[in-house]
């Protein structure tokens, strides 16, 4: 099955992706190497150097087809948000709201949203 995996040059989403290429998966990896690393990248998957808001991922869903698609992609950077505000608006928002629309239009089975405790739960006080 083909698999598009945002954010898969990461620490979370390259182990994913190992494990989905361990159990015979395709996967595609698509990451802006921001924060992600090109030594966490698996070899045997397919890989993209690209931001989530390329008008190029477009033919990236053209060429593969994929099944599923796992978004772990987004601008975690506290400093930057503070800073760029509208930078972690087009990542987080608009970057997510195209990869929904492509798998609307390519008809992909699954959309799996990752997001960690912080982002859900906010700071602890300790």
């Amino acid at each position: 099955m083909e698999i598009l995996v945002t954010g898969g040059a990461g620490f979370i989403g390259s182990h994913l992706v190992d494990r989905l290429i361990a159990l015979g998966h395709k996967v595609v990896i698509i990451d802006n190497l921001t924060t992600g690393k090109r030594t966490n990248i698996n070899p045997k998957a397919q890989f993209y150097e690209m931001d989530i808001n390329d008008k190029e991922l477009t033919q990236v869903f053209e060429k593969y087809k994929p099944e599923y698609l796992f978004h772990l992609a987004a601008q975690v950077d506290v400093r930057k948000s503070v800073k760029d505000p509208m930078y972690d608006a087009r990542t987080n928002i608009m970057g997510t709201i195209n990869l929904l629309s492509l798998c609307s239009e390519f008809r992909v089975k699954k959309f799996i949203f990752s997001s960690s405790g912080g982002v859900i739960y906010g700071d602890t006080k300790e």
